[in-house]
């Protein structure tokens, strides 16, 4: 018996933004799923117009596991998880035996194939379009909630800007001038 799948499922009850009052919950099962649709769009923008070469499906797979660990971990907030570099060198080793332990709940040779799922290459342009997109998805959410009359996310919103301004992703800037404007809007005005 394998636990893998089991163990993931429980991904839906690990809450994300947890320092913030949120108007709506949002867990790392469902912020998975948002991560990999954003990162299929960036990986798919940028063969279309600006002539890379990362294969969307694979960006998307990546990014639907992402956030496996935190099903061991939990999610740490982004203040404390970046606070200083002890914090986040001592997160990511946690982060990698998470990892392992969770490889471990497959047959090896699911397990091998799966290693560069769940730990891809962090220098790799696949990685990057996964990172831009997770920030692109917490863009998203600071817009849902401001949208709601939630101010708790006024500042976060300017920091995840900021972010999103450094990355020098050519991919992000379209998604970001064609896409998110869309965010902003109702129901009826989306119709």
């Amino acid at each position: 018996m394998y636990n893998f799948y089991a163990y993931l499922a429980r991904m839906r009850y690990i809450e994300r933004w947890s320092l913030m009052r949120n108007s709506s919950k949002e867990n790392i099962l469902e912020h998975s799923a948002e991560v990999a649709m954003i990162a299929h769009a960036l990986a798919l923008i940028g063969g279309k117009f600006y002539g890379t070469e990362a294969n969307p499906d694979r960006v998307a797979v990546i990014a639907l596991f992402h956030e496996t660990s935190e099903v061991i971990t939990g999610d740490l907030p982004t203040p404390v998880k970046y606070y200083n570099p002890q914090i986040k060198g001592a997160y990511k080793q946690l982060e990698h035996i998470a990892n392992l332990k969770l490889l471990g709940m497959l047959p090896d040779d699911m397990a091998h194939e799966m290693s560069s799922v769940i730990e891809p290459d962090t220098s790799s342009y696949e990685y990057r379009l996964v990172k831009a997109a997770d920030k692109l998805s917490a863009y998203v959410k600071c817009i849902e909630e401001l949208k709601s009359g939630n101010s708790e996310f006024a500042k976060a919103i300017k920091a995840i800007e900021a972010d999103l301004n450094g990355l020098a992703l050519p991919e992000v800037e379209y998604f970001r001038k064609h896409f998110i404007p869309a965010y902003r809007l109702t129901l009826d005005e989306l119709d």
